[in-house]
């Protein structure tokens, strides 16, 4: 993996069933090598449901395949949500891949039965 001062990953989660941000959600970022999952950091969104800083920029950033688990269930609990047992949505993999400089940003819309997610700017 060919490493890179140019290139950034950012992520945010939108509460599509509040309509705001989701503030408190604990992610999981990985790292993807021969299959095997080897974990970066973990962090939580701030009250814009962002990071309060990007997963990778300047020297840390390279190329490979990165996963994020987004730990959607903990998250409605944590607002009250009483959601049933199993959680139809619980935690939340994606898995992508960074392949040139430019920046990458992973948004999620979510709701306790629905999520989407695609490559912003």
């Amino acid at each position: 993996m060919s490493g890179n001062k140019q290139g950034g990953l950012t992520t945010h989660v939108l509460d599509t069933m509040h309509g705001t941000p989701a503030e408190g959600m604990e992610i999981h970022f990985y790292e993807i090598d021969n299959g095997e999952r080897l974990p970066i950091k973990i962090v939580k969104t701030n009250a814009d449901g962002r990071v309060d800083a990007p997963l990778m920029q300047g020297d840390e950033f390279r190329f490979g395949t990165f996963e994020l688990e987004f730990h959607v269930g903990d998250y409605y609990r944590a607002k009250g949500i009483e959601l049933p047992k199993p959680a139809f949505i619980d935690v939340v993999p994606l898995r992508f891949g960074t392949y040139d400089h430019s920046h990458y940003h992973v948004p999620l819309l979510v709701s306790p039965y629905s999520y989407s997610t695609y490559r912003g700017s």
